[in-house]
């Protein structure tokens, strides 16, 4: 084995640090939020079978949470652009190489797009509010030109950017507010409190199961600043603050927005509900009211878009960088500094999702990174525990290693409670990312064909 135990300059300090607590967790809420909610609580009644949907809610608040400590405390440690890639390299090295970190980029070039595609064809779902005949091929033009219009705004450096993200978040809790506000200015509690008779029988589990791949579907962004660490002022600060902060806040804001959506009308009529925000609204203020708050979503999802493609857009920038990936993605603006490749690749795959089913696309994503960023995610905050206990943490996992368990249940339960053509196609990612890996470690001369070289990257760095 060849160690280099010095500090090595891997990262690459070009980008511009200034994301600070708040624009951060403006970022994290806005991923988080974005359309989520208002395209999956009828799919969450429906699985759930009730107005007891809330509790798939809460119990993907607890998930997210559990794990959002795994994020804060790796990302506090290691605030490098590319999150999960960073970590996965620090801890995984001394085994396998660059095994773990390759095939996180590989799956999250997947993932990522795809996240990104259910935020579009939410926003084309909501048009057909005032275009209810909207054909197959009106709606995928639509969706190819709001992804272009999202990546053509992207095509900049971070400080234009901060100032289009902020509003973005704005608008995005005036949408949630204004929804809110709706359903308990017509809310009825024997709607959103009286639960069928047989609610907690034995299918109640399996109904859980399908309603926390939609509930921790929704949560999914409050890491999105792991992602730029490399773009955060003081980020041992920002970085966790910014990610428990944005889980609390949503955690809070997704109850009473189910709960007031539930009180409007009866659970049965929620759940075949297309467009359930403009129905709530409706219901209680009018047309009129109605098409307002339905633009103010289609803005959300187009926000949400927007900041899931910033971040995500820097995983393959940093693997480049490392030499984990290919070097094409490596490459910044010559003029604004950001990595330009990537984000055009990344728009290119989210286009593409686009054409797909949303349910499937939410299964696919969440089962193709389960396995090699969840889980390996955990595992790696207990590896680097052990192996780097001089690691400068500015923040430590509070009740350490209970969050880690609580995640680790979690997420396995939301992986075998996936569909079985996700599951398969998944696996099946995975394994060619497997094969690619094994081709580009041969070509490279890299573990497994040469000894592995381990760069404890972070150890002594200011």
């Amino acid at each position: 084995m060849q160690e280099s135990r010095t500090p090595s300059p891997a990262r690459d300090n070009t980008l511009h640090r200034s994301i600070g607590v708040f624009s951060g967790t403006a970022i994290n809420m806005t991923q988080m939020c974005g359309i989520g909610p208002f395209i999956t609580i009828p799919i969450m009644v429906a699985a759930m079978g009730g107005p007891q949907a809330v509790i798939g809610w809460i119990a993907g608040a607890i998930l997210a949470m559990a794990d959002g400590l795994v994020w804060a405390e790796l990302g506090a440690a290691m605030p490098g652009s590319g999150g999960t890639y960073v970590y996965l390299r620090e801890a995984f090295q001394y085994r396998t190489g660059k095994l773990m970190p390759f095939l996180f980029i590989w799956t999250m070039l997947l993932a990522i797009p795809l996240l990104m595609s259910t935020g579009i064809i939410g926003m084309v779902e909501y048009l057909a509010f005032f275009f209810p005949a909207l054909g197959w091929w009106s709606e995928h033009l639509i969706g190819l030109a709001a992804t272009a219009v999202v990546t053509w705004l992207l095509y900049r450096r971070i400080e234009s950017v901060r100032a289009i993200t902020i509003a973005l978040w704005i608008i995005m809790l005036i949408s949630v507010i204004g929804v809110a506000s709706a359903g308990f200015s017509n809310f009825h509690a024997g709607f959103a409190f009286t639960y069928p008779a047989d609610t907690f029988g034995s299918h109640f589990f399996v109904g859980l199961g399908a309603g926390l791949i939609i509930g921790i579907y929704d949560y999914l962004g409050y890491n999105t600043t792991a992602y730029i660490g490399d773009e955060l002022r003081d980020p041992g600060r920002t970085m966790p603050r910014s990610i428990i902060v944005s889980v609390i806040a949503m955690m809070l804001v997704y109850l009473l927005l189910n709960i007031s959506v539930l009180g409007v009308a009866p659970w049965q009529e929620i759940a075949q509900s297309k467009s359930v925000a403009s129905l709530v609204v409706e219901r209680s203020w009018g047309h009129v009211a109605a098409a307002i708050m339905t633009v103010l979503i289609i803005v959300t999802a187009f926000a949400s878009v927007f900041t899931g493609l910033l971040g995500g857009s820097r995983v393959p920038f940093q693997a480049a960088q490392d030499k984990v990936f290919l070097s094409v993605f490596g490459r910044l603006h010559a003029r604004h500094s950001f990595p330009h490749v990537a984000l055009l690749t990344m728009g290119v795959v989210t286009a593409i999702g686009t054409f797909f089913d949303l349910t499937e696309v939410i299964n696919m994503l969440l089962a193709a990174t389960i396995i090699v960023q969840s889980l390996a995610q955990i595992a790696a905050l207990v590896v680097l525990r052990k192996r780097q206990p001089t690691l400068k943490r500015p923040y430590k996992q509070w009740l350490y290693p209970v969050p880690c368990a609580i995640a680790l249940l979690g997420w396995i339960y939301v992986y075998v409670s996936a569909s079985t053509l996700s599951l398969i196609l998944s696996s099946l990612w995975i394994v060619a990312g497997l094969v690619v890996f094994a081709i580009w470690a041969r070509f490279n001369r890299s573990w497994p064909f040469a000894p592995v070289e381990v760069r404890e990257t972070y150890i002594g760095n200011p």
